[in-house]
């Protein structure tokens, strides 16, 4: 029997994840769970403290972009801990280079700390390049007067359509990588997984390969929202010349996170037809992002999930 991805679970939980490399990683409200499996079999399990809640968690809009911040830092944590077990054997007995040296003398047990926190910052300038400046640019070639109200319209509405368009390309482009389809694989275990879970079913290899790849909590939902809620923030700041719009919009990127994380937090919970209509473009693109898994993989995920529910217990229910 096909699952309905609308359909209000037994039991409604706040536990994500999101796929590494041969593993993937279960987030719970207290800690979280890295599982990978190892190149000889073995599955082994990590458990890492989630960033504790600030002042800001509880403020609306303002909690979403902070959040997001503190997952991807966690998040790069997480995917590079996963790397070290890919590459263990390939690394093995080569000597560092005069780079890895410099930096190790420089800033010693901090230099992974430091690495991360750059990571996360280039993610940032590369996806504010890719998304928001180069629609933009685009957009201002548009023969049309900016300055009326039709004009503005027309532009953002273009300016959006090529957003979308570049972020469809891009996850068609990466879906075609080898190594990126193992990680499409782990994150469709993860979904479904997870949908085993708020259904209330064992935690089996056979209970988990029924449900879904997809999910309404998705981070590809949220990246699909936050293209559909720039369009709409962007236009009430009208249109100027392009180093003002470009701007403007880096200023508002904060603001279009946030908006669209109390989008995704409501919808992905709510039983409204609205609801499902806000999610369904989200579940759509998910199809870029999610693989059917194998049964070694859904092993893996059941693992994350288990040892993240130890601690958590109840305290997952939203």
């Amino acid at each position: 029997m096909k699952q309905d991805i609308f359909e209000k679970p037994r039991h409604m939980t706040s536990i994500g994840g999101q796929a590494l490399i041969e593993g993937l990683m279960m987030i719970g409200p207290k800690e979280a769970a890295i599982a990978i499996r190892k190149p000889d079999g073995e599955i082994i399990v990590e458990k890492r403290p989630v960033p504790k809640k600030s002042k800001f968690s509880k403020l609306p809009i303002i909690r979403g972009f902070v959040g997001i911040f503190k997952q991807m830092v966690l998040g790069i944590k997480a995917l590079m801990y996963s790397a070290e077990f890919v590459d263990l054997e390939e690394d093995e007995g080569k000597e560092p280079s005069k780079v890895d040296k410099f930096l190790d003398r420089i800033l010693g047990d901090k230099l992974q700390d430091v690495l991360i926190y750059i990571s996360v910052i280039f993610s940032i300038i590369f996806s504010v390049l890719l998304f928001m400046v180069l629609p933009n640019l685009v957009a201002s070639f548009l023969p049309i007067d900016k300055s009326t109200s039709v004009g503005s319209i027309i532009y953002n509405v273009v300016e959006g359509i090529v957003r979308v368009g570049l972020f469809i390309l891009y996850m068609a482009l990466t879906s075609t990588m080898k190594d990126i389809k193992r990680v499409w694989q782990y994150h469709g275990a993860e979904h479904k997984t997870i949908h085993c879970y708020e259904n209330e079913e064992e935690l089996t290899v056979e209970n988990v390969k029924k449900y879904s790849t997809r999910h309404p909590r998705c981070g590809t939902s949220f990246l699909f929202t936050v293209m559909i809620v720039s369009i709409l923030v962007f236009s009430l700041v009208g249109q100027h010349g392009l180093w003002i719009n470009i701007l403007l919009r880096v200023i508002l990127i904060p603001l279009v996170a946030g908006i669209s994380y109390e989008i995704i937090k409501i919808s992905g919970r709510s039983q409204l037809k609205i609801a499902r209509i806000i999610n369904t473009p989200g579940l759509m693109f998910q199809g870029f992002t999610t693989r059917e898994p194998d049964d070694s993989q859904i092993e893996v995920a059941i693992e994350a999930m288990k040892n993240v529910l130890v601690d958590n217990k109840e305290e997952d229910k939203w």
